[in-house]
């Protein structure tokens, strides 16, 4: 009996030192409601919600899979951390604890995760292309960043049988300006480039290509400037090269015959010489009335104002079409001054660097009667029917006859 009197006094003395407050510890509450604000390219802002009032907090994050204790640890006093240095276009893991004390710490949150915003296009000529951050991904997949948009023309301009792609990117908030059928104006800081390639075989685009060259076009303080990036062997990259270089290519074209050329990448010089208008660097290609038509369906000019990329503009019916010179159905003539347009207008026109040289005028909007292409046809016709460097036509961005072009050409001048 008396054994289990003690042994009761002993239960009963547990029970009532166990339910001494002053022993207690409080838990330390994990942190509730965590979220992420003012993310950029490089920093976000974490916050959260606790019921702790005098507890401080250790963050520890890294990029999104990273094992706990291998991330960065930084502690705050307050709810919200920034944190910076971060990778653009990337998903980070969070895990925030609550430290009430040295010995009572809590468990980790379950993982938030954020990702940061893409890096802005480089508004200045970086050493490598992919630092100007125009494409995301492999950079030999020539993904456009979203920053950014392809624009394509009705009619282009011969380079040697290569193909291209065209991309404007425009600061954030900014667009394209109405300014009538040619050029829109664009925003300082608008970064214009156009990407080079040949395909290895046109019959089977699986067999990849050869990416040659990116030039790029960049406005600050209201005047254009060039630079050309040339691609490496590897494909991952382009180094600023404004030297100009020449590189033997082969492709294999839709008819299966192999071709072959010394390509040559532009210098700086070169680039002047064709984008010169009244001493002037301005572009070539986004001309308004080039970009007027449509592509698998859709009205490119329409589509560029239902995404507030081009303004003061509100439909393409107002703007002109300057023709596909590809186009069979169409009349010779129009076919013919389609293609000078763009491929020799750059340079013979009022402004341009043949100006002083040539009374030509081939802007494709000029009367036959006021263009001078009747008075000067046999000099026409001779200067594209051979390709001799210094002599032939175009001056310069070839280095073979474009046969196609060339029997257009002779064609609409054995009219005149």
């Amino acid at each position: 009996m008396l054994k289990k009197a003690c042994l009761l006094f002993l239960f009963v003395s547990i029970i009532f030192s166990c339910n001494n407050d002053d022993d207690i510890i409080p838990v330390c509450d994990t942190v509730t409601n965590i979220s992420s604000n003012a993310i950029t390219n490089n920093s976000a802002t974490i916050t959260w919600e606790t019921t702790s009032t005098s507890a401080t907090y250790t963050l520890e994050y890294g990029v999104s899979g990273f094992a706990l204790g291998s991330g960065t640890t930084i502690s705050e006093s307050d709810t919200g951390a920034q944190l910076i240095n971060l990778q653009a276009n990337t998903t980070y893991d969070v895990y925030i604890q609550t430290v009430c004390s040295s010995s009572n710490i809590s468990l980790h949150t379950d993982v938030y995760s954020f990702t940061t915003a893409l890096p802005n296009v480089a508004t200045e000529f970086k050493p490598i292309l992919s630092e100007m951050n125009l494409f995301v991904g492999n950079l030999e997949n020539l993904q456009i960043t979203p920053l950014a948009f392809e624009y394509n023309l009705n009619t282009t301009l011969f380079s040697d049988y290569a193909h291209k792609q065209r991309i404007i990117a425009l600061p954030e908030g900014t667009s394209m300006e109405f300014d009538g059928d040619g050029l829109p104006i664009f925003p300082d800081h608008t970064v214009i480039a156009k990407t080079f390639y040949y395909n290895t075989d046109e019959r089977d685009l699986s067999l990849g290509r050869t990416i040659i060259e990116t030039r790029i076009l960049i406005k600050l303080n209201g005047a254009w400037e060039t630079g050309d990036y040339k691609w490496n062997e590897e494909q991952t990259d382009a180094v600023l090269d404004l030297a100009g270089s020449t590189l033997p290519i082969t492709w294999i074209d839709a008819s299966g015959s192999s071709n072959s050329t010394t390509y040559k990448i532009p210098s700086n010089t070169d680039c002047f010489t064709c984008h010169n208008s009244n001493n002037d660097i301005i572009p070539i290609g986004p001309k308004l009335r080039s970009m007027n038509f449509e592509i698998n369906g859709v009205n490119q000019l329409e589509q560029f104002i239902s995404n507030q990329q081009l303004t003061g503009l509100s439909s393409s019916s107002s703007v002109r079409v300057l023709p596909n010179w590809e186009d069979t159905s169409l009349p010779l003539e129009t076919r013919a001054r389609a293609y000078m347009d763009i491929n020799c207008a750059h340079c013979h026109i009022p402004g341009g660097t043949c100006a002083d040289e040539s009374t030509l005028n081939l802007a494709f909007e000029t009367s036959l009667e006021e263009s001078n292409i009747v008075e000067q046809s046999v000099v026409i016709d001779y200067r594209v029917s051979f390709y001799s460097e210094g002599l032939s036509m175009p001056f310069i961005g070839t280095t073979m006859r474009h046969t196609e072009g060339l029997n257009l050409i002779q064609e609409y001048m054995n009219t005149l």
